[in-house]
């Protein structure tokens, strides 16, 4: 199964209010690994960058101002999204910042459908705890050591990792064949499972020897009152 985790910068919280997409970063898994394909864009906003939002990527308006226009590679990004299901955290933030920049460009809009929030998933998961990016790696060894400031494409990278541990762990994506193969596996069979991998030796002998037989009848005529004469009942 193919999914994309994507995560998005903005110059600030909501299309309504005039603020653009800037950043975006996508990662494709298959069957939840990583199959090292991505797709990453800066965007050139048309207007003025906020200070705080700026605090929070570290993308200023200079920086921006020679990048393509949202419109230029969005044919780019749609092939690459595909109809995938499209898994972000705190998703509705990323998809309505999204289909706002598709619907602006004049492309279709991604149905809500395939939004997968990763966000939900984990405050189902772990209720009453912390649920940022940042405290869920923390909660499943993530490193995130080299996030400094926020960045789509890390992000989305953090958070892959973060949804397959959401998802039931690495051990997940662990298969022994493919599954487009159509022959079923062979079975086991009981001798085959219990064939041993070592050359069987032959047994040892146990009886005991002549001598060994007479040394016992002299010890047991030393006992005296052995308990196994009392279970002796007279018939």
């Amino acid at each position: 199964m193919r999914e994309i985790v994507f995560d998005t910068e903005t110059t600030g919280l909501s299309p309504a209010d005039g603020h653009r997409l800037v950043e975006i970063g996508c990662v494709e898994l298959v069957n939840k690994v990583e199959t090292g394909r991505t797709f990453h864009g800066y965007f050139n906003p048309d207007r003025d960058m906020p200070a705080e939002a700026q605090a929070v990527h570290g993308l200023s308006s200079t920086f921006l101002g020679d990048k393509p226009r949202f419109g230029e590679i969005a044919l780019e990004l749609i092939d690459f999204l595909n109809d995938s299901p499209l898994v972000a955290h705190n998703a509705t933030f990323d998809f309505n910042f999204l289909n706002h920049e598709l619907g602006a460009a004049g492309h279709a809009v991604i149905c809500m459908t395939r939004m997968v929030d990763t966000l939900a998933i984990a405050r189902t998961r772990h209720p009453g705890a912390k649920h940022s990016l940042d405290a869920l790696c923390s909660r499943y060894g993530i490193d995130r050591s080299h996030r400094v400031k926020h960045g789509a494409l890390l992000d989305a990278q953090l958070l892959a990792q973060l949804y397959v541990e959401l998802s039931g762990g690495r051990q997940i994506g662990l298969s022994l064949r493919s599954e487009t193969t159509s022959a079923p596996a062979p079975a086991l069979t009981p001798a085959a499972i219990l064939r041993p991998s070592r050359p069987v030796r032959p047994p040892r002998p146990h009886a005991a020897s002549a001598e060994e037989l007479v040394r016992h009848s002299a010890f047991v005529s030393k006992l005296s009152d052995p308990l196994w004469e009392e279970a002796i009942v007279p018939g």
